[in-house]
């Protein structure tokens, strides 16, 4: 029998039958090997939600930002209560403004009874009495007179000051005629006289209440801004340190000198760059030395100060500012704090004055992308 020739496809079918997934093959090897993958995602695509919120209070204004899921309407309703809460409850009790708050009353206090006052209240009072021994008294909480009197903190310019009218003041400012008891809650004034201005510290710790209200309501990253003190805590949107300005002590244009880099660390700055006068052709800062009695001298223009809570970072930058560049770059090399001090030279440039453990904040740019 002759064999049957093969009923299968034809020869060009074929063809095409093996051509095909040859050229399949192919092109998936072209693709494969000149496929350009997609840039890596932005930092600012991979960016977590932020929500700002802001405002006024203790005669300045306030910012906080919180990073993380964005709360809805009802929460940032509730962030919003916690911060004026806060806010509300410093200003209540130490404003000087104030003739209702607990420290115009202990100011008006004419007796050597102990007067008691609430926990807010004694807890400033007793890191003021911390940064007064730490200090030699060169931060006083019991120095306004002496600043009004000199023409500043509300009261009228003055070119000239009697001599005995500021021997008397004198002798009225000192922290050592208040008597803390912490146990007790109570202040008692050994001088009748005396008077307490707690704004070089209760802004500060004003900043510190409304960071530790955040965090209450789950908010760990965020940072809080009180009038120019900081609080920064966790990270940013950008999952990285806060990034926070020094500003550039100048009078004529707000710039930024440094940057830094914060995490759960504050800052405060103070100067006297935009609070001084002119008298016969010579400065008269606002910034009165309490052991002297006398306006700084010095060509310190700022100094700035970080510390975990920002009540003594305050205090600390306030008390820098009478101590000098000298005195005050030597106190803080003795408690290691991180400071940066602005000196203003005769041209009218800045040379930079920083502590030994202040080099490790200074902010890298941020990276691109």
């Amino acid at each position: 029998m002759k064999p049957r020739p093969f009923a299968g496809l034809g020869g060009w079918q074929l063809a095409r039958r093996i051509v095909a997934p040859a050229l399949f093959v192919g092109a998936l090897f072209v693709s494969v090997f000149t496929y350009e993958p997609p840039p890596p995602p932005t930092l600012e695509e991979l960016a977590l939600d932020e929500v700002t919120l802001s405002g006024e209070s203790l005669g300045t204004t306030w910012t906080v930002r919180v990073v993380g899921d964005a709360p809805d309407e009802s929460g940032q309703r509730a962030l919003a209560d916690a911060i004026s809460e806060a806010l509300d409850e410093v200003d209540r009790l130490m404003s000087t403004w104030k003739e209702d708050s607990e420290l115009s009353r202990l100011n008006r206090w004419q007796d050597k009874a102990p007067f008691t006052v609430s926990p807010p209240t004694m807890a400033v009072l007793m890191r003021a009495q911390q940064v007064w021994r730490e200090t030699d008294g060169a931060f006083d909480v019991t120095v306004m007179p002496l600043v009004r009197l000199w023409g500043f903190g509300g009261a009228e310019p003055t070119e000239q000051v009697d001599h005995e009218e500021w021997l008397d003041v004198t002798h009225n400012v000192g922290q050592e005629f208040l008597t803390l008891d912490h146990q007790a809650a109570t202040v008692t004034k050994s001088n009748l006289v005396v008077t307490a201005d707690l704004s070089a510290i209760a802004k500060g710790y004003a900043v510190d209440r409304v960071s530790q209200a955040v965090r209450k309501l789950g908010y760990d990253d965020h940072m809080v801004e009180v009038g120019g003190e900081v609080r920064a805590s966790g990270h940013n949107r950008l999952k990285q340190p806060w990034r926070i300005a020094i500003e550039k002590p100048d009078t004529m244009t707000r710039t930024t000198e440094e940057v830094v880099a914060l995490k759960n660390l504050s800052m405060a700055t103070s100067g006297d760059y935009r609070n001084f006068r002119e008298v016969d052709g010579k400065r008269v800062s606002h910034l009165i030395d309490p052991r002297s009695g006398l306006p700084v001298e010095h060509t310190l223009a700022s100094a700035t100060v970080l510390h975990p809570e920002c009540a003594f970072a305050d205090a600390y930058a306030t008390a820098l500012m009478v101590l000098g560049p000298e005195q005050g770059l030597a106190f803080a090399e003795q408690l290691e704090l991180p400071v940066l001090l602005l000196v203003r030279e005769a041209d009218g440039t800045f040379t930079h004055r920083a502590s030994s453990t202040f080099s490790a904040h200074v902010s890298a740019p941020p990276p691109s992308g």
